[in-house]
């Protein structure tokens, strides 16, 4: 029997019995990776355990976890090496040994070498790559640190949040907002002239490009994309970053393991927050499936969902990666359909499933948001994307080609809504971003408090955004051109201005009736010209959510879309907040709560 056969069959042990040590190493060599990471996936033996009987076969020593009393005697790596550092140098005891977490064929040269060589048992310690991992994340916990912080600092420090946002530029823009807003909210009382032309480039363009998107046609259902074949699917990371989800855990892994892709092509990484205790252990639960690695966050500055992915970007090995949040409930087949578009379209870098709300369930809060989301994913990014247009990502289920999500510098980690900021550095790079209709199921916060932190997070993270990239105006023109950059302007000033503009103008009016003067004044067409271009937004954002649900198969949250008008008075309350918080801790993440659940929508059209 070869060497291979006999270190397979000391894979496999004794009791197993479906596959024999040939026909085990043929399968995992027909899938191109690593035969022990095959067994550990395919055999349900732990990845520690496959790791101790190899070290055993070759008769070297096995720890499940670096000595303490071990300390690294090599120079720091880079940090591009982490994903591939397979050992390390420490001294124990007075004595320097190699802790090494050998894959299949490195064991294979190690039995020969220790064979010719016995002394060098005594200078080798085997442990377990999540061991080697873990190890490697205590030692350079301040590189890594520095470089999640830094990265896109110093691959692009023009967009970076961290050097841009300074306090006088953000106390500045605050102001600057307040008195436009002021002026614009009592044109229609004062006259001003110069207004006129203000409202409606903030209210009727972003209108206008509502109204376009509406009448863009887009592939229909989620069969578009052909299904590829396990051998022509390639290594996928999943990111999963964490903070106080242990509730959340148990049905997340499940979600997860419903994933239709080969097992041993699949990596997926939890970061967690080394705050959040509970949901550490949590996670560590489901260590024993080969397919999840846990990567524990080190508290520290910002403390942000994006600082987290950019800490664990190091250690990703996929050719594709995807962001998931704790709440999120992929379609099993997401990645395949994914895979296959990112092969049919070969320029394009990031790929945005769609999110849809699952709990949109008459309640006023619930079907609003739901009605926002299917708006949003199922409407304006499919026409941005067939546009060319900046897309304004989601948070999650987000795909990227690795290569070039790392040459952008990864995620911006002081800015709370990364998503935006990335899809703006993606257009600005000339990368195209495009949509897919396959879906991930969320819930919406249903009561007013979390929906108000999470929606001044998303508006300052706009806010961020929009001020960070417009610092260099003549470098954003260069970028994007003259045409993509206005209606980027529109768009997120839109966003911005707009809910502040309906929230102000209806407490204006509401305050002179009050006092008896009358709303409108005599004579004037002003107000009236105003209060048509406002409901004229507001009937467009309403048929664009109608269109989205329509789409989304969730007709009967149609109607509560009425009710728009008043939800916009709520968003323009988080507006202001979003404001006052970007003035004073811009880098605050608000940590939305969630609530295991399994509400699913109807099939989406």
């Amino acid at each position: 029997m070869s060497a291979a056969l006999e270190l397979m069959a000391a894979l496999i042990g004794t009791k197993q019995t479906h596959y024999t040590p040939k026909a085990a190493l043929e399968a995992a060599l027909m899938t191109e990776v690593d035969p022990m990471h095959w067994c550990a996936v395919y055999l349900d033996i732990a990845p520690a355990e496959i790791m101790s009987r190899a070290a055993q076969w070759v008769g070297l020593a096995f720890f499940d976890v670096v000595p303490r009393v071990a300390h690294v005697v090599h120079d720091q790596p880079r940090v591009e090496m982490f994903a591939n550092l397979r050992m390390v140098r420490f001294t124990m005891l007075d004595r320097e040994i190699a802790v090494a977490a050998p894959d299949f064929f490195a064991f294979l040269h190690l039995a020969r070498v220790v064979e010719a060589d016995p002394g060098l048992r005594g200078q080798l310690l085997i442990v377990p790559s999540a061991a080697l991992r873990d190890a490697l994340v205590g030692i350079h916990e301040e590189h890594l640190l520095d470089d999640a912080r830094q990265r896109l600092t110093r691959k692009w420090p023009y967009a970076a949040a961290q050097l841009d946002l300074t306090r006088m530029v953000r106390e500045g823009v605050v102001i600057t907002v307040a008195v436009l807003v002021l002026a614009l909210t009592i044109a229609p009382w004062t006259g001003i002239v110069w207004a006129l032309p203000v409202w409606l480039w903030l209210i009727i363009l972003p209108s206008c490009i509502r109204l376009a998107a509406i009448f863009t046609p887009i592939p229909r259902g989620v069969t578009a994309e052909p299904i590829l074949g396990p051998d022509d699917l390639p290594i996928y990371t999943v990111m999963v970053p964490l903070r106080d989800e242990a509730g959340m855990v148990d049905q997340l892994c499940a979600n997860l393991l419903r994933l239709d892709y080969p097992r041993e092509k699949l990596q997926i990484m939890f970061l967690v927050e080394s705050r959040s205790p509970e949901t550490v252990d949590a996670v560590r639960k489901y260590l024993g499936d080969a397919r999840f690695s846990l990567i524990v966050v080190p508290d520290a500055a910002p403390r942000t969902k994006p600082k987290a992915l950019d800490f664990g970007l190091p250690f990703c090995t996929g050719e594709y990666v995807v962001v998931y949040d704790a709440e999120d409930r992929p379609d099993p087949d997401q990645l395949r359909r994914v895979v296959a578009q990112f092969r049919r379209q070969t320029d394009v870098v990031c790929i945005q499933a769609r999110l849809v709300i699952s709990n949109g369930n008459g309640r006023f809060l619930p079907s609003l948001f739901a009605g926002d989301y299917a708006g949003l994913f199922a409407v304006l990014l499919p026409a941005f994307a067939k546009w060319n247009m900046v897309m304004p990502l989601g948070g999650t289920s987000n795909h990227f080609r690795m290569k070039e999500l790392r040459e952008i510098g990864g995620w911006d980690p002081y800015n709370v809504t990364e998503d935006a900021d990335l899809g703006v550095r993606l257009a600005r790079r000339g990368l195209l971003t495009a949509t897919s209709n396959s879906r991930t199921f969320e819930d919406a916060p249903t009561s007013f408090r979390p929906w108000l932190g999470q929606r001044t997070r998303w508006l300052k993270g706009w806010i961020q955004t929009f001020v960070v990239h417009n610092r260099r105006p003549n470098l954003l023109l260069r970028d994007l051109g003259l045409v993509r950059m206005l209606i980027f302007e529109a768009v997120l000033l839109g966003m911005l201005i707009s809910p502040l503009l309906h929230l102000t103008f209806v407490v204006v009016v509401i305050a002179l009736l009050i006092s008896g003067q009358g709303a409108a004044p005599l004579g004037e067409g002003w107000f009236f010209a105003c209060v048509v271009v406002l409901v004229l937004g507001q009937a467009v954002a309403v048929g664009t959510n109608i269109l989205g649900l329509w789409r989304t198969g969730q007709m009967q949250l149609m109607l509560p879309q009425l009710l728009l008008p008043f939800y916009w008075l709520l968003v323009g309350l988080a507006t202001i907040f979003a404001f006052l918080e970007f003035a004073q801790k811009p880098f605050h993440w608000f940590k939305t709560p969630h609530l295991a659940s399994k509400r699913r929508p109807k099939r989406s059209r």
